[in-house]
């Protein structure tokens, strides 16, 4: 049996369920309790999590920590020149395990009017596609397969399926990422 971990924020916590309920038997799936926070959190955290364990398949995300700002900052909480540089530190000590298949998964859509009027600090969509865009191109550089539920949330319809907060989603929402996640995984089964 094929060991499968998964790493993410809270979307990731959420669309678990539907991940194990569709993979089922196949695989070994395990995921940290807690939430994985920011590329930095993930690096400070990746021994633990992953390098220890070896597991043949890693489903990865971290982003919407990151481009947090809090209101009147001029900078988010993980600089995108930061990120860029921890994320190559991550995916380049994954790829000294030499055994593990990393899928990155980029960081789902926000409705920024929505996360402004309900949050105590920003997310902007410019944001989101700026730190995608620098993780393709960290991830792209070393043959990584991008899983891009970003796409598959803008697709399926942002706001139909987003949450009041406007960074989470509703349980139909977090099927269709599940499902996605789930699909992407078994191509390496």
């Amino acid at each position: 049996m094929q060991s499968v971990i998964l790493i993410g924020d809270s979307i990731r916590m959420r669309y678990r369920p539907t991940v194990e309920q569709l993979l089922g038997d196949r695989v070994q799936l395990w995921a940290p309790a807690e939430n994985g926070g920011t590329s930095a959190n993930v690096l400070a955290h990746l021994d633990e999590w992953v390098l220890s364990r070896r597991p043949n398949i890693l489903h990865l995300n971290c982003g919407l920590h990151d481009l947090k700002t809090d209101f009147g900052a001029t900078s988010q909480a993980v600089p995108l020149d930061q990120y860029e540089a921890n994320l190559r530190q991550i995916v380049g000590r994954i790829e000294g395990l030499g055994t593990t298949q990393l899928i990155w998964a980029t960081t789902t859509p926000v409705n920024e009017v929505w996360h402004h009027a309900r949050k105590s600090f920003d997310r902007f969509q410019a944001d989101v596609l700026a730190y995608n865009h620098v993780a393709r191109q960290v991830v792209s550089a070393h043959g990584v397969p991008i899983n891009d539920l970003y796409q598959t949330m803008m697709d399926a319809g942002r706001d139909e399926h987003l949450a009041p907060d406007g960074v989470h989603f509703t349980p139909a929402g977090y099927m269709l990422l599940g499902q996605v996640v789930a699909d992407a995984i078994r191509i390496y089964l």
